[in-house]
Order: structure tokens, then C-alpha cells, then sequence
């Protein structure tokens, strides 16, 4: 902006402050300002940029005004799929801002939006929430849709993916579709997967309109559906020509001269630990124990030494962000030659990395840290199944040896670590194994257990003594932080799990907090009750700045140990410095810093919804296969909500809710005590409340609602209770 523009900014600014002002349009304010000819042009910029940033906001009339003299919030609209909606606002620390269906207007999920608080709002909706209606869309989250094509009698229109999008799409007819496009060789037919480009939708008394911009394939096609959440987030595809090019001049193999100044390794015993399928190793680790305590060596693959800053591989890779994991494919943020090839630590191959040395006395308190490129040759690759065996009996070689010890150190760490505060927000996963046309053939529950633990406290160990080094040497890098919780927030979680009969005290305690994850460890109700938490914490997110990690109780914390799948790790390799020893960092200015860490937050949630929500789409097929092969498993199910029209249950080895409709409890005749939340019947007062464990089999899927329904099982067809095993009996329902 120029100077001119500034003190315009800052006139305006001013203006809109006083005390006496009201609200005015842009011609008035050019005029109050006393501003002519090519300043009046600066005056229409400066006030739609101010408006873009929620500085000022525009009002009835294309009056603006200052956002808090006239009750008004901007921020990003998030709309539940039965048409309500909540503003997060944009200044932190404000509460959300609850919105009625019928106030959402033309908004849509994601939109930036202003809302407008409402003074006499029935705040008896949303107990000790604000109420508000959208008054104005900024800007649009997105400007395609992704559907299925269907049909009435009268015209076409698409379903969106998201039930988030409450509307359906009317579309041209079928056979105009695409018909000026020329590189579609077919029409969109009715069941097609379709990409819409939206039209500019200004009523909701009608529906949006949009044209189809591409043809997907049928639904049912394999690939489809994961294709569909490519375009739905808007991951890349592909790699640009010029990125694969640079890629594939990178050696196979290290040459002499990238080994100068480098510490040898390659003799130490070194071993990698990582999921069945996993393919890109940037992590090794090695544990000595000695008479003053342990020494533990991090090995992370460095990839900074292939992909130079500003290079075309590093502009693609800041552009993605981050890896993104679906069920049956990886899009990379690095080509496949680095990330699985030349930076990925296969055993019995060199491989340069940067490697973090922390000293830990006997107590498990780290006392130094040093830190240098190397190269290492990994002795070993191991899957957390193949060590979680070496680690459930007795050592007999070497390696059973190393990893014993290896968790004789994990195991004191994360003792420790839970003592100073941080909270166990562990999650179970289950992954979706796809046969070859990406059809799900199994649901397996990886647990946390102690093979994943060592890896995680290693990792958190060394990213700490990271964070350290940088903000010991004042050095600019991108940190991990999660700042502390909204107090309202959870004292609102804190009704929610008083409903669940757990006496509890004030959760911003950290100390209270433990103890309630320590109480809900195990039982039906864990999972719900930790989604529920995570949803009343702030969201984990990068920034210039170490403002700590409440979950994980940390003052400093980065990102360092995963620059194959993670740009925030390349940056910290970066300025952790090429010549750690010599402390000559590569520097970026904060302002760079600020603008990488903002995108790659956003970068990595918006992976996170995709991989949730390929996951999910997943699941539905899954369950959808087995009412079509009329053989459906049986699995356990814990009721996490009870409502007058049935059960709300999770199936812990799923990871899925869903409802047991009250009309599918054929043995008697149930009415709702809503004061206790139960369901109990008339004649055999059998009782269903929050909490009981029961066993279902799936009675119907709706993949447009991503809804499930199921049915209890008879007590004969109860699954035995080995998640491990992942076998479930299964019941005929010819």
C-alpha cells in the first residue's frame, strides 16, 4: 500500500471511531474526509480491503461501520448437516456465535461471513450462547461442489458429498452438460459423480444453480469415490512437469561430497519402526544406557539437503503442505522418487539425515542436547506389529535387546511426561484395508499400544529439544502450539460429562482434567467423551511464535521429525541450521515465517477433513457390502446418547455411530425417561442407558446422509472381545 493509501486507511479508521459518527457509504465518507478525484478511488479500495478483513463491516444501504459498535462478528461459518450453523470468530478468544437455520440466509459451510448479534435472541436454544443472523458473505469457502447427478421429473440437480451443504444444485439438462467442454468425450449421466462450478446464489428461497465442469464417472466405478475427495478438498493430483524433472536428476545414490563434514553412523545400530504399508521412513532411532543415564539418538531424514529453497520441488511441497493419507492411495507432498526413494531410510542403504543427541539422566530428565548432519545405514525396518511381539517377550538377539531398552527409556519418558501435565488424548485407529479396484474388505483397530508409544515419545523427546535449541539461540522457526482452552468451553464439556454420572470438578484444573481421562480409560463412553473434549479445545496449529502445547504440557514444541510428509519440518531443518556445529542457519524473516506457518495450518486441516472423510466414505461401503452380500458382522457397540427415538451407539472397533431406531426393539414396547435418558420397556423393564455395551449388526446404510442404522444382535451372536484379532461372528439375515 502506499503512503497516500495508508493515511487514508488510517482517516478512515479514525472516522469511523469518533464518537459522533454515523454510519456512512463510501461516497460520504470520501466527502466527510474532504477527499477528491484519484483519492476517492484510494477511499473504494482501502474500505473493501478493511471489509475483506473484518476491520470494518458493511451494512443495510452499503453503510459501513465498526464491527463492535454495531454487534457484528466476522468470522468462518461451520454448518451442522441438519441446517443450524455456529460463527467461529476471527479474534481469539471470542466465543462462538450460534446461527439458526433460518438466519444462515445464502451462507454456506466454510464461507467467511459477518453475523450480526441479536440482542433478543431465545438464548434458551443454545444454553449461554450468542445468537446471531448472517448479514453478509466476505468470501466464498468454496466455488465448486462436488455430487452425485439425479433427476426429477422436471430438471436435473446434484446432491453434494457434504451433508454439511443442505441444498441441492440445479444443473442444465444432461445433455448440455459439458457439451461445449471439449475434452469430455461423454455427457454427465444421472449417478455420476460431477464437479459443479456455482453460480452466484443471492435468495435461499430457491436453490443454488451451478454448471457441471466435470464428469467424475459413475458412483459405483471404482475410484470414484476417492477421486470425488480429491476434488471435494481440492488435493493436487499431480505433480507439475517441471517439479518430477527436478526430482529425477536427483542420484539414486550419495556421493562423496555430500558426506564432507558429516558425522559417520553408518556402524551405529539404527532401526526404523512404522505401520505395515508404510513406504516413506524419515525417522530412526538408537538407545545406549550408560552409568549416568541413557543417551538417545533421533535420526530424521534430511530432506533439505535434496530440495533448496526456492527450488521448483520446494514450491510444490510449500504449496501442498503436507502428505494427505486416504485408504487407498497417498498424495505426497514430495514426488515419490524422494519420498519413498532417495530421503526415505530403507535398511542396508545410506541415507542422509539430521540427527538430534539428547542426554537423559537416570531419572529421565533431559540434561543436553547436541545436533548434526550425518549419515546413518538403518540395520533394521520394523512394523510396530513386528515390534510390539519383540516387546511381549524375552529379549533373544540384538535387536530384542536394543528395543527393550529402547523402551526402558519410552516408558520412564512418558511416565514423566503425564506426571508434568499432559493429557492422554490418544485415540484408537482403524484403518481400511482396500483390495485392488479400492473396495474395503476389513476394518482393522490399531491400538496405541507400546510399539507406538516408544516411536511417539522419541519423537516428542527430539522435537522438544528442537524447540529449545531455537528459542535458546533466537533463531526465527515455525512452532507447533496449542494454546490454552476457552474456559466457557469446558464448562459446557463439563455438563456434557455430568450427564455421563461422572462427578467432576473444574476442568480448566489440568489436574481435574487428568483424572477424568484416568476415570473414563476403558469404558464404553472413552471415545465419545474424548471427541467431546477435543471439540472444547483449541486446535492444534503452527505460528512464529513458541506459545506452547497445552495437551501435550510443553512451553517450547515444534515439528521436526517428518520433513518427508510435513513442510513445517523442512523449515525447522532449515534454520536448525545445514551446519548445526559451525551455527550457520539458513534464516527467513518473520514475516515469511508468519505467512508459511498460516498456510500450512490451513494445508494440514483441510488433509486431516480429507483423510476423515475418505475414511469414513470407506466405512459406508463397507457396511453397505455386507447388507448386500446379506451376511453383515457382528460387532460391539457402547450407547454414547439415548433419545425418544433410539439409541445412539459407537462401535469401538469401527470407529463409526450410528442409531438403533426404537422401532427395531421388536421383544417390547419402550418409552423414554428423558430425566435419566433411558428407554426402558413396558413389560420386561429392560433398561437402555448411556454407557451399556450391546452387540449390532448394520439394517441400513444411507451413503447421501453418511447415516447408519443397526439392530441388536441376539445374546447367542455377541462378538467375543478381541479387537486385536479383529474377528467378528456374523449373522444371516436371508
Amino acid at each position: 500500500m502506499t503512503a497516500n493509501g495508508c493515511k487514508i486507511r488510517e482517516q478512515v479508521l479514525a472516522l469511523l471511531a469518533r464518537k459522533d459518527y454515523r454510519p456512512l457509504n463510501k461516497a460520504d465518507i470520501a466527502r466527510e474526509l474532504s477527499l477528491t478525484g484519484a483519492q476517492r478511488n484510494v477511499v473504494r479500495n482501502t474500505l473493501r480491503e478493511l471489509e475483506r478483513a473484518g476491520v470494518i463491516a458493511r451494512i443495510r444501504k452499503n453503510r459501513y461501520v465498526l464491527p463492535a459498535e454495531a454487534d457484528l462478528v466476522t468470522g468462518k461459518l461451520s454448518i451442522h448437516q441438519v441446517g443450524y450453523g455456529f460463527l467461529v470468530p476471527e479474534t481469539p478468544g471470542e466465543p462462538d456465535v450460534f446461527i439458526a437455520a433460518e438466519n444462515i440466509g445464502t451462507a454456506m459451510h466454510g464461507d467467511r461471513v459477518v453475523v450480526r448479534i441479536s440482542r433478543d435472541a431465545p438464548y434458551g436454544r443454545i444454553k449461554g450462547r450468542r445468537e446471531g443472523r448472517v448479514i453478509r458473505i466476505l468470501e466464498r469457502a468454496h466455488d465448486t461442489i462436488v455430487g452425485t447427478l439425479q433427476r426429477s421429473r422436471n430438471f436435473y440437480y446434484v446432491v453434494p458429498d457434504d451433508p454439511r451443504f443442505v441444498h441441492d444444485i440445479y444443473v442444465r439438462p444432461a445433455s448440455q452438460n459439458l457439451k461445449e467442454d471439449r475434452r469430455s468425450q461423454t455427457a454427465a449421466r444421472v449417478g455420476d459423480k460431477v464437479v459443479v462450478r456455482l453460480d452466484a446464489w443471492e435468495s435461499r428461497h430457491v436453490n443454488p444453480e451451478g454448471e457441471i465442469i466435470e464428469v467424475l464417472g459413475p458412483a459405483t466405478a471404482p475410484g470414484i469415490d476417492m477421486l470425488s475427495i480429491i476434488r471435494k478438498f481440492h488435493l493436487p493430483a499431480e505433480f507439475p512437469k517441471e517439479v518430477l524433472d527436478q526430482a529425477e536428476r536427483i542420484p539414486d545414490k550419495i556421493n562423496p561430497r555430500q558426506l564432507e563434514g558429516r558425522e559417520d553412523l553408518r556402524k551405529e545400530f539404527i532401526v526404523t519402526i512404522d505401520p505395515d504399508d508404510a513406504r516413506d521412513f524419515d525417522d530412526a532411532i538408537q538407545v545406549e544406557k550408560n552409568k549416568n543415564g541413557w543417551r538417545l539418538g533421533v535420526h530424521i531424514a534430511d530432506v533439505a539437503a535434496y530440495v533448496e529453497p526456492g527450488s521448483a520441488l520446494d514450491r510444490e511441497a510449500r504449496r501442498r503442505g503436507n502428505s494427505a493419507y486416504l485408504p487407498d492411495r497417498v498424495i505426497p507432498m514430495l514426488p515419490e522418487r524422494l519420498s519413498n526413494g532417495v530421503c526415505s531410510l530403507n535398511p542396508g542403504v545410506d541415507r542422509l539425515t539430521h540427527s538430534a543427541f539428547i542426554h537423559f539422566d537416570k531419572n529421565g530428565v533431559a540434561k543436553s542436547a547436541r545436533f548434526s548432519r550425518s549419515v546413518i545405514r538403518s540395520a533394521h525396518r520394523l512394523t510396530y506389529k513386528q515390534a510390539y511381539a519383540i516387546l511381549s517377550s524375552p529379549p533373544r538377539d540384538q535387536l530384542g535387546e536394543r528395543l527393550h531398552l529402547a523402551w526402558e527409556l519410552a516408558s520412564l519418558l512418558r511416565r514423566k511426561r503425564f506426571e508434568h501435565g499432559a493429557l492422554d488424548l490418544d485415540f484408537p485407529e482403524v484403518k481400511v484395508w482396500v483390495d485392488k479396484q479400492g473396495h474395503p474388505i476389513r476394518l482393522e483397530r490399531v491400538e496405541n499400544d507400546e510399539s507406538h508409544q516408544l516411536i511417539e515419545e522419541f519423537m516428542l523427546a527430539a522435537n522438544e529439544a528442537v524447540a529449545r535449541e531455537h528459542k535458546k539461540r533466537t533463531i526465527p522457526t515455525i512452532y507447533r502450539v496449542h494454546e490454552n482452552p476457552d474456559p466457557g468451553k469446558l464448562a459446557e464439556y463439563r455438563e456434557f460429562v455430568l450427564s455421563f454420572d461422572y462427578r467432576v470438578g473444574d476442568l480448566t484444573h489440568r489436574g481435574e482434567l487428568q483424572r477424568l481421562l484416568a476415570a473414563i480409560r476403558g469404558k464404553p463412553e472413552e471415545q465419545a467423551l474424548k471427541v467431546a473434549l477435543l471439540k472444547s479445545l483449541k486446535r492444534a496449529r503452527y505460528d512464529p511464535q513458541p506459545l506452547g502445547h497445552y495437551g501435550l504440557a510443553k512451553t517450547n514444541y515444534l515439528h521436526f521429525t517428518s520433513p518427508i510428509r510435513r513442510y513445517a519440518d523442512l523449515v525447522v531443518h532449515r534454520s536448525l541450521g545445514r551446519d548445526a556445529a559451525a551455527r550457520r542457519p539458513y534464516r527467513m524473516d518473520m514475516g515469511e515465517i508468519a505467512s508459511i506457518a498460516q498456510h500450512i495450518s490451513a494445508t494440514e486441516r483441510n488433509a486431516a477433513d480429507a483423510e476423515i472423510d475418505g475414511a469414513q466414505m470407506k466405512k459406508l461401503e463397507f457396511f453397505q457390502r455386507q447388507l448386500d452380500q446379506r451376511n453383515p458382522e457382528i460387532f460391539r457397540a457402547a450407547i454414547v446418547d439415548v433419545r425418544n427415538y433410539g439409541l445412539l451407539v459407537e462401535l469401538p472397533d469401527a470407529l463409526i455411530t450410528g442409531l438403533i431406531h426404537v422401532s427395531s426393539l421388536t421383544d417390547d414396547f419402550y418409552s423414554f425417561e428423558p430425566a435419566r435418558r433411558q428407554l426402558i420397556g413396558r413389560r420386561s423393564r429392560r433398561r437402555f442407558k448411556i454407557g451399556d455395551e450391546v452387540s449390532v449388526f448394520v439394517a441400513r446404510v444411507d451413503t447421501f446422509k453418511r447415516q447408519v442404522d443397526f439392530t441388536i444382535a441376539l445374546p447367542s451372536q455377541a462378538p467375543r472381545k478381541d479387537s486385536r484379532a479383529g474377528r467378528r461372528k456374523q449373522v444371516s439375515s436371508r
